[in-house]
């Protein structure tokens, strides 16, 4: 039985952490979202580092035996999301990530974890 999304979430968190992802928000979006329960933002300074944040996800993914339904986006377009049903990831670059701006536009989704 795969874990709970709370459980996912956590673990994608202290992956991207360990890949070195920086200001790693995890949002509960139950409340505000019909189709995920946690949004998991997060960014990389370059292609390498946004190619190894992806991985660190897929590494989570394999191990607690998760189903990837979407990915879209690549390291060098500066936006990736990785869409695991009930969790979704987007790995960022700078530039992409402010232009963007997903914890404005979620804003009313509770933080539940942010690392700077």
């Amino acid at each position: 039985m795969p874990p709970e999304p709370a459980e996912i979430a956590k673990k994608i968190v202290e992956a991207v952490a360990d890949k070195q992802a920086s200001d790693i928000v995890l949002l509960d979006t139950k409340q505000v979202c019909s189709f995920a329960e946690y949004f998991i933002i997060c960014s990389g300074e370059t292609e390498p580092q946004i190619e190894a944040i992806r991985k660190a996800v897929d590494e989570v993914v394999k191990k607690e035996a998760i189903t990837l339904h979407h990915c879209e986006g690549t390291a060098n377009s500066g936006w990736m999301l990785l869409d695991l049903g009930e969790v979704i990831i987007h790995i960022f670059a700078p530039f992409e990530r402010e232009y963007y701006q997903l914890e404005r536009l979620w804003s009313k989704a509770p933080l539940v974890v942010k690392i700077m």
